[in-house]
């Protein structure tokens, strides 16, 4: 039973929702990966001021730890880390992987006979970040980078359907041809299916280390150089 604070910022998406008991009270987003540092604050003082509740009410605040975005990522944990400094509160982590399948079969209304969902997070060129879950949201294979090619999940897909979402969908869209291949387009990550995990992981006290607690990056950040010269040529 808590008030919390969800902030997504792993992918172009800049997300937050304010739940109650694992209910949504409100929330706010916008898909454009500039923003981010500009707007996620301005979204959680209009948030609060809104619906009239103040910031010291909060019991929790719980972000997206990763896979996704190096500069997304760094912005929503630096934030919720601010907060729950501020507030002397716990943070809570969550993968966005997890997030982003929460509520797919629901959202969709795919069948879940059978059926199995594969989030995607774009981790460029031909290559994701994902992991395999089924309808409880359990994670059935493990988050990792995957370079997609017409092999990828093929043993999975010859023993169930799978549902392919998030902003690396459309990779495997013009890739895997499967006829046990869904594809739900324009499916992306929201803080609004973060609710129900941040809210039994608040009940359950699994809380993050705020002195230690890093970002999920899954691979090493590397710097790509420029072949333009100082002038911009």
């Amino acid at each position: 039973m808590a008030l919390i604070l969800n902030i997504e910022t792993s992918t172009s998406v800049c997300s937050i929702a304010l739940a109650k008991d694992g209910k949504l009270i409100d929330y706010k987003e916008i898909n454009d990966d500039k923003s981010h540092a500009e707007v996620l604050t301005v979204f959680i003082q209009e948030i609060f001021s809104k619906n009239n509740i103040e910031i010291s009410k909060l019991d929790a605040v719980s972000v997206s730890k990763g896979p996704g975005s190096y500069t997304g990522l760094r912005i929503g944990i630096s934030v919720a880390k601010g907060i729950c400094y501020g507030q002397e509160i716990p943070l809570i982590a969550i993968n966005s992987l997890q997030a982003l399948a929460k509520n797919i079969f629901t959202d969709t209304k795919t069948p879940i006979l059978n059926t199995l969902a594969v989030p995607m997070i774009d981790a460029r060129r031909m290559e994701v970040y994902s992991a395999i879950y089924n309808f409880e949201n359990n994670e059935l294979q493990e988050t990792k980078a995957i370079v997609i090619d017409e092999h990828s999940f093929l043993e999975q897909l010859n023993k169930h359907k799978l549902i392919f979402f998030g902003n690396g969908e459309e990779k495997c869209k013009t890739t895997i041809s499967h006829k046990n291949a869904i594809f739900v387009d324009n499916y992306f990550c929201s803080a609004r299916n973060m609710i129900q995990i941040s809210e039994n992981k608040f009940n359950n006290k699994k809380f993050e280390d705020l002195a230690y607690f890093k970002p999920f990056y899954l691979k090493s950040f590397i710097a790509i150089k420029s072949t333009k010269n100082i002038l911009g040529i």
